[in-house]
C-alpha cells in the first residue's frame, strides 16, 4: 500500500524495521472486525521523526528540493510531518482533477468556460492543478540544481474523469454502456471506462512535464536541454487495486491479486528511469524495489550518505549505465550479489510476508492455523535464469510448489524468519473473540483489574490456561481531539503474581494495557472492541484524568 513505499522511497529503511507497514496507522491494535481470525499488529503513524530523508540529504548537496500532489506520510492526509517538516523546500498539494466529483462522477464534467477551475485544453484534457504544479517548480528553478517529488494521485480512487470527452471515447471502445447508478461499474477485467480514462490522462499529465524537459535549454548548460542533465524515475507506490465495494476497477491479469497484497499483482509495479548515461530501449527483468532509489541518486548526484544511517537498499547506478539486464551488478554493501528481497505484510486481510530468492518466492500466510481455505506456506518459480537471460516461468504464481519443494519451502521460510526478526518487524495476533474457532482460545488471559499511582500503572490478570509471554503500553499524548489523535507503543514489564507494569510517558492522555499469550493471542484492556481506535472513541480507554 501507498505509505510504507513512499516512506521506503524517502528513507531508504523497510517497513518491516520502520514498523510503517500499512496506512493510517498509530492505532492500537484491533481487528478489522470483531470476528475476525486474527488483527494486524501496531504500527507507526508516520515516519519516526529523526528520520533524515532524501530531500534533506540532497539539500546538502546544493539541490532545492520540492514536492507536489500526494503525501501521505502521516495519519492524515494534513497531519503531521508534511514535506516542509521532511526537507522539501517548495511543496503543493493540490488534487487537482482527482478530486472528487459531486454529486456524482456522471456530474461536474469540465467545460470550456473561462472561469472553470477544470477548464478544458485544445486537446480537450481538464486543467490539473498537480501537473501546473509539478511544471511551475521546474520553471522556477530550473537554473539550479533541483528534485521534485511528483506524486500524482492518477490512478487513485475515487475512479472517475472530469473529460466526458475521455470518457465517452474509452466505453465506444470496450463497447460498454455508462451504468445506470453511477457509483458502480460491475463490468469483469479491464473494461471500466472511467479507470481508462484515468490512465490516458495520467500519461497525458506527465508527458506534459517531460516534453517541458525536452523542449526548455539547461540555463547551466547553454545549447542543452534539462532532459540532458536530468535524472527520472517513473513508478507506483502499490499495485493496481482491482476492486472496491460496488465497483470492478480493473483486472491485474496475468499478475494474481493487486493492491493491499504482497503478492505479484500487489507489488510488481511499472518502473520506468532514464537519464544521462542510461541507454534508451533496454527492458529488464531484474529484481528492483523505492529502496533502492535513496543510495542510487545519492550515487548519480554526487551527494554523501547521511552519518549513521544504513540502507536497505542497494546503489544500482551500476546495474543502471553498465547493464540493465545484469543482475550481478546490484551489489549489497559487502560486495556480494543481492538475490534476496521481501515485503512485510502483516495487515488488512492479506495477514501475508513473501522473500524473492532469485528465481523464486515464498509466501508466508499468517492466519493458516484451523484456516481450511490457507495454507502457511507457498511457493512459486517465478523465473529461469541461464547466465544473463532470465526467462517469466510463473509471474502468474499458479503452481505452487510448497508440497513437491518442501526442503527449499522451509530453507526460504527460514531466512524470511532470520530477516524479518534482524529488522524486529511486528506480527499479526490471534483475536480471542473470534468466531471462527481456534486452538487454545479458551485459554486466553484476562485484565481482572488496574491500578493507577502517579505516573505508574499496574493490572492483574488472571491466566485461564495460557501464559503471558509479553506486554505492550499502548498511549497517546493527545487522546479525544478531533485532529491527528496519534497511539505509541512501548514495552510493559511482566512481574510475580499475574501483574504488569508500566510508566505512563509524559503528557500521556488516554492508554490502553495488551497482553499476548504464547499462543498468540493478543488480548487488550479495555477490550479490543472497545479500545480506541479514533478520536471519536477516545474515552473508552482508560483515562489519565479519572
Amino acid at each position: 500500500t501507498c505509505a510504507p513505499s513512499r516512506a521506503a522511497i524517502m528513507s531508504g529503511i523497510h517497513p518491516a524495521r520502520a514498523q510503517l507497514t500499512h496506512v493510517v496507522g498509530g492505532q492500537p491494535p484491533a481487528p478489522h472486525h470483531k470476528t475476525h481470525r486474527m488483527m494486524p499488529p501496531y504500527y507507526r503513524g508516520h515516519m519516526a521523526d529523526e528520520t533524515v530523508t532524501i530531500a534533506e540529504a540532497l539539500k546538502t548537496n546544493g539541490y532545492t528540493t520540492g514536492h507536489c500532489g500526494k503525501w501521505h506520510l502521516s495519519i492524515k492526509h494534513n497531519s503531521f510531518p508534511q514535506p516542509e517538516d521532511q526537507g522539501f523546500d517548495w511543496t503543493r498539494r493540490n488534487a487537482g482533477t482527482t478530486t472528487r466529483m459531486r454529486p456524482h462522477r456522471l456530474t461536474g464534467f469540465a467545460t470550456n468556460k473561462a472561469k472553470d477551475p477544470y477548464k478544458l485544453d485544445e486537446k480537450g484534457f481538464a486543467t490539473h492543478q498537480n501537473s501546473i504544479d509539478a511544471l511551475t517548480f521546474v520553471d522556477e528553478h530550473k537554473d539550479k540544481p533541483f528534485f521534485l517529488f511528483y506524486a500524482t494521485k492518477l490512478v487513485h480512487t475515487p475512479i472517475h474523469t472530469r473529460s466526458e470527452q475521455l470518457l465517452k471515447k474509452y466505453c465506444a471502445k470496450l463497447g460498454v454502456a455508462l451504468p445506470e447508478n453511477p457509483q458502480e461499474w460491475k463490468g469483469e477485467g479491464q473494461t471500466n471506462p472511467f479507470y481508462c480514462a484515468m490512465v490516458e490522462e495520467l500519461d497525458y499529465y506527465v508527458g506534459q512535464l517531460f516534453q517541458s524537459l525536452e523542449s526548455t535549454e539547461d540555463p547551466r548548460w547553454p545549447g542543452h536541454m534539462l532532459s540532458e542533465n536530468t535524472y527520472i524515475i517513473f513508478t507506483s507506490d502499490n499495485g493496481g487495486m482491482e476492486r472496491m465495494p460496488s465497483e470492478i476497477i480493473t483486472d491485474n491479469y496475468p499478475l494474481d491479486r493487486g493492491k493491499i497484497s504482497a503478492m505479484e499483482g500487489g507489488t510488481r509495479v511499472p518502473l520506468i528511469i532514464t537519464g544521462p548515461g542510461i541507454d534508451a530501449g533496454t527492458e529488464s527483468e531484474v529484481m528492483i524495489n523505492g529502496l533502492d532509489f535513496y543510495p542510487t541518486i545519492l550515487s548519480l548526484t554526487g551527494t554523501q550518505k547521511p552519518e549513521g544511517l544504513e540502507f536497505d537498499g542497494c546503489d544500482i547506478s551500476d546495474l543502471l549505465k553498465k547493464d540493465p539486464a545484469d543482475p550481478a551488478l546490484v551489489k549489497e554493501k559487502d560486495g556480494s550479489t543481492r538475490d534476496t528481497m521481501l515485503w512485510h505484510f502483516p495487515n488488512s486481510i492479506a495477514l501475508e510476508s513473501t522473500i524473492r530468492i532469485g528465481d523464486y518466492k515464498l509466501v508466508r500466510n499468517y492466519d493458516h492455523l484451523g484456516n481450511d481455505d490457507t495454507t502457511e506456506l507457498e511457493l512459486y518459480r517465478l523465473y529461469e535464469s541461464k547466465d544473463k537471460e532470465q526467462k517469466r516461468i510463473d509471474i502468474e504464481e499458479s503452481k505452487n510448489l510448497a508440497s513437491s519443494m518442501p526442503e527449499k519451502a522451509q530453507a526460504m521460510n527460514n531466512e524470511l524468519s532470520q530477516r524479518l526478526n534482524e529488522m524486529k518487524a511486528s506480527y499479526p495476533h490471534y483475536n480471542p473473540h473470534s468466531k471462527y474457532p481456534l486452538p487454545h482460545q479458551k485459554k486466553v488471559p484476562a485484565v481482572l483489574s488496574h491500578t493507577k499511582k502517579g505516573e505508574d500503572v499496574e493490572f492483574i490478570y488472571q491466566r485461564n490456561g495460557a501464559k503471558v509471554v509479553r506486554a505492550q503500553l499502548i498511549y497517546t499524548l493527545n487522546g479525544g481531539k478531533n485532529i491527528d489523535e496519534e497511539w505509541h507503543q512501548i514495552p510493559a514489564t511482566l512481574i510475580a503474581g499475574n501483574k504488569v507494569t508500566a510508566t505512563l510517558p509524559k503528557g500521556t492522555t488516554h492508554y490502553v494495557i495488551n497482553l499476548i499469550d504464547e499462543n498468540n493471542f493478543l488480548i487488550s484492556y479495555p477490550d479490543v472492541d472497545k479500545a480506541t481506535r479514533t478520536s471519536n472513541s477516545s474515552p473508552t480507554a482508560l483515562s489519565v484524568s479519572n
